[in-house]
């Protein structure tokens, strides 16, 4: 089961009220969400986003499901507030054009027919389910075939024509895929493990993620073994962040706030690594710099002993928050 990660922190921080708009930007399982969406009803509005439409309507009825009013007879309250719930299948970076799309033509928006919201959430991290569940080769635990997108009916964000992991991994050269490594995953071995996988599909095709393991394994050092981490740990998260183009997709969004959140309105971002981290620390102290916002973390909330002993996910989970509060000098000079 899909646990969210510092939960507490996060309605605490985003501090949901009843009838306001809110966005969760990757939606994921809802764990979120659901909690979110309790505090904004009964008109409050809930935008869920996600790349991965099978998440969608699971989400949707566990979400439905959580909400409870005895004064209705069961069921009758879901049905009821089904329509302050709307999901989307897209990419969190494209909400200023998401916020302006036909699908939301029913929501209020400003003078300048611009909409905006009151707290936005992205939870950059990986879900459990899509782990677990997925069957596109996320995990080096599970031998499966190398995909790695999270929208598995698109191409790759980077490469239109290398839609996959694995065509990624057979085509880039030993150069382009020890950067990759570098970049994306700050592997120390990455010109010795890119290396390997150049010199062994000479000989065959690397279909599986089991065959990228056994490369990555006879390419590092043997002492790699006994680290604290897999040895392929930070390769699969260079590849997934490379396939899908992650940190573009953050950086697109953190310039974009402005367009997307209300004066007042509240971000909070949980990431994962420190090149995720880096952004939006940056982003945030450009944003307060410039008399947009302030900032509500002065440094990352991290997860408690206790919840990384329930949830070892949590154990790499930085929290930053931040509220926006446009001086009248800011003027937002994007044409409608």
């Amino acid at each position: 089961m899909h646990q969210p990660v510092l939960l507490k922190e996060t309605i605490a921080l985003l501090d949901p009220k009843p009838g306001e708009f809110i966005i969760d930007g990757t939606i994921g399982s809802g764990g979120h969400a659901a909690k979110i969406f309790e505090k904004i009803l009964p008109q409050g509005k809930l935008i869920g986003i996600d790349l991965d439409k099978d998440n969608l309507k699971k989400t949707e009825s566990k979400i439905l499901a959580e909400i409870k009013n005895e004064k209705d007879p069961p069921g009758s309250a879901a049905v009821k507030i089904k329509n302050n719930l709307i999901l989307i299948q897209g990419n969190y970076a494209d909400l200023p054009e998401i916020l302006q799309s036909a699908e939301l033509r029913g929501l209020n928006a400003d003078k300048r027919g611009k909409r905006k919201v009151d707290g936005l959430l992205l939870d950059l991290g990986m879900s459990s389910e899509q782990i677990e569940r997925s069957g596109r080769g996320f995990s080096f635990l599970r031998n499966e075939k190398l995909d790695m997108r999270y929208n598995h009916e698109a191409g790759s964000m980077n490469h239109e024509a290398w839609a996959t992991a694995g065509e990624v991994i057979n085509r880039l050269s030993e150069k382009e895929l020890a950067e990759i490594f570098w970049k994306y995953g700050e592997e120390r071995y990455s010109r010795r493990i890119a290396k390997g996988i150049v010199e062994s599909r000479k000989r065959m095709a690397i279909k599986t993620t089991f065959d990228l393991v056994r490369i990555i394994r006879k390419s590092a050092p043997k002492s790699y073994e006994k680290g604290r981490i897999h040895p392929a740990t930070r390769i699969f998260q260079a590849l997934r962040i490379y396939i899908n183009d992650e940190l573009g997709n953050l950086e697109r969004l953190l310039k974009n706030a402005p367009n997307i959140l209300k004066s007042g309105g509240r971000a909070v971002i949980i990431s994962f690594h420190s090149l995720e981290d880096r952004l939006v620390k940056n982003y945030f102290r450009e944003m307060k710099k410039e008399g947009k916002a302030e900032i509500l973390t002065k440094k990352p909330i991290m997860a408690t002993r206790e919840e990384v002993k329930l949830n070892p996910r949590s154990r790499s989970a930085k929290l930053r928050a931040i509220k926006f509060n446009y001086s009248t000098k800011f003027v937002d000079d994007r044409r409608p």
